[in-house]
């Protein structure tokens, strides 16, 4: 049983409220006139003193009466008895406290019992004054608090806890954190957190419904925890993430050896009626030190691990430099995205040559942004956090339009259509969030270039993530007379059978086949055969990455059609490649 100081609130009705003739009442002897006045009371109130210093009730209401003896384990209280019964025994010392001290009032919550038989009240002490009598009173007023004190236990339990898995969610694997935060700072008990995102869970979840969904996160859920040791706590953070607190020694080996046992336990496929469902996971591990301050800090190294882990296909540790490269990112999100909205950024062009005759029959447009401070940033530093952020549907319609611009621009300059296309980059996120043939016939209608002369390249990670819709897109703009080349040829893990179904014109063979090819008999075994394939398929083929007269003899007598690379030229501004396409043959 304890008692608390009560912060804010006035359980009781204060002594200054009451009625004066209440008072009155309370400090002459009772009557049944008396007595029922005071029994009219809502809430439940006695007249205490000290008698032989110890707190006696002089009067009390029924409504006391009846919320005394319901929690007492006598039958009765009758006035003149002592309050050390039942539910009035955590009281004595406060009241006791009270009346030999000065206060007017004291407010304060109290329990009675513990665990789920505990009850819960708010108690008011309000002291009487005045009268004839010498002797130190005051006004003991309870209410009972116990179904709403449950209430907000039950709503706190509710809201700690995940629906669905019934595991704590992420506040209350934050409040664990913190506390194992504690323990760490006061006894030294070294922890980690890890992290567990689920892959193609989406894909799932829209191929086979979410109830199946639902129980595939239930069924990995229970895998989950058969996997923890005891006294690890797993907690479900969001749709597709899970994360586990784990007390280890100060080596991480040991958390990286729960990391690979929670990859383990997923590795058999889930059934989910007639289906067999192969569920990977990304898992991120990171540890406490003393310089973490904050369970989110903690969490969030965690993801940064998790975020390397889904590129590298296997749990990974977070490392101090995690942190600065992501607030580098999002530094560098904030800036891309101004960048974009004040038109900073521009194209360059690189060429494309006609092996058998020399001569240009095209551009690829790249993306350059020379940044006011930091000078040129590579795309291979801005692409990345383009496509993460999204901004790359921004930055994609912005080349489209200035390419196909640039090529309309280039034909008044020669004061008539010349006989080249222009080749501009479509990322697999644009094509999964934007309407990328509005896109192309935007762009198209604005400049009043034929659809014949711009070429759309993409890689083969776009038709991983959604074969059966990018099919669809590709087939809409290949109706527009736009021509479809397949980027980094080689690098991913298309089918060759949907690569045999979509109306793919152009196979780019990517630079890490063609630039070993002098002295690595493999490159050159794999460059043949993309060749044969695309003339199986009826493909034109081109080489990226030539940087040789060589490499272009090498290339000829393998029977590619296209090259493009720094032997040829590096990209270049629009006016210096309108100058390169004029300088070389017709």
């Amino acid at each position: 049983m304890s008692t608390s100081d009560k912060v804010g609130g006035d359980p009781a009705l204060p002594m200054h409220k009451l009625p004066a003739a209440l008072q009155e009442l309370l400090d002459t002897p009772r009557s049944a006139a008396q007595q029922e006045f005071i029994d009219t009371l809502p809430i439940a109130i006695a007249l205490v003193c000290l008698v032989d210093r110890k707190p006696t009730i002089l009067a009390r209401n029924r409504a006391f009466l009846q919320l005394v003896n319901r929690h007492s384990r006598r039958r009765e209280i009758e006035p003149g008895r002592d309050l050390c019964v039942g539910i009035a025994l955590p009281l004595l010392p406060e009241i006791e406290d009270f009346l030999n001290g000065d206060e007017r009032d004291r407010s304060f919550d109290m329990q009675e019992g513990d665990g789920i038989s505990g009850r819960h009240f708010a108690v008011r002490l309000s002291r009487l004054s005045g009268g004839e009598s010498p002797v130190p009173r005051c006004i003991l007023s309870l209410i009972d608090r116990t179904q709403q004190v449950e209430g907000e236990r039950s709503l706190r339990t509710q809201m700690l806890r995940d629906s669905l898995t019934g595991l704590p969610n992420r506040a209350a694997f934050a409040e664990q954190v913190e506390q194992a935060m504690l323990n760490f700072t006061a006894e030294g008990r070294q922890f980690a957190v890890l992290l567990i995102d689920l892959t193609r869970f989406s894909r799932v979840n829209e191929g086979v419904g979410s109830l199946a969904g639902d129980e595939l996160i239930i069924t990995v859920a229970r895998r989950l925890v058969s996997a923890l040791r005891a006294g690890d706590v797993l907690a479900r953070l969001a749709g597709d993430e899970f994360a586990v607190l784990l007390g280890v020694a100060d080596d991480p080996s040991e958390a990286m050896s729960a990391a690979r046992r929670m990859q383990a336990c997923l590795a058999t496929p889930i059934r989910l009626g007639d289906l067999e469902i192969k569920i990977d996971c990304a898992v991120g591990v990171a540890m406490m030190a003393s310089t973490i301050d904050d369970a989110e800090d903690l969490i969030r190294n965690a993801q940064f691990a998790m975020k390397r882990a889904k590129q590298s296909g296997h749990a990974e540790l977070y490392q101090a430099g995690d942190g600065v490269s992501a607030r580098q990112r999002f530094s560098l999100e904030t800036e891309l995205r101004r960048a974009i909205e004040r038109d900073q950024l521009h194209l360059a062009f690189q060429p494309l040559i006609e092996l058998s005759t020399g001569r240009v029959i095209g551009f690829e447009a790249l993306a350059r942004w020379d940044h006011p401070e930091k000078g040129a940033i590579s795309p291979v530093d801005f692409i990345p956090v383009a496509e993460e952020s999204g901004l790359i549907v921004a930055l994609g319609r912005w080349a489209l339009r200035a390419a196909t611009r640039t090529l309309a621009e280039w034909d008044r300059k020669a004061g008539a259509p010349l006989p080249v296309h222009m080749a501009v980059n479509v990322s697999a996120v644009q094509f999964q969030r934007d309407d990328v043939v509005s896109a192309v016939k935007a762009a198209l209608t604005e400049s009043g270039i034929a659809g014949n002369r711009l070429k759309i390249e993409l890689t083969e990670s776009c038709i991983v993530s959604d074969p059966d819709g990018i099919a669809r897109v590709l087939r809409a703009i290949h109706d527009l007379d736009v021509t479809i080349a397949m980027d980094d040829f080689g690098t991913g893990y298309s089918s060759l059978a949907y690569l045999q179904r979509l109306p793919i014109d152009v196979l780019k063979i990517d630079r890490s086949f063609v630039a070993p090819m002098l002295h690595d008999r493999d490159s050159v075994a794999i460059v043949r055969a993309i060749l044969g394939l695309a003339s199986a398929l009826g493909m034109a083929t081109t080489a990226e990455g030539v940087e040789s007269e060589a490499l272009i003899e090498t290339l000829i007598g393998l029977g590619c059609d296209i090259a493009q690379g720094y032997y040829f030229a590096r990209p270049l501004p629009s006016d210096e490649a309108f100058a390169y396409l004029r300088s070389r043959p017709a």
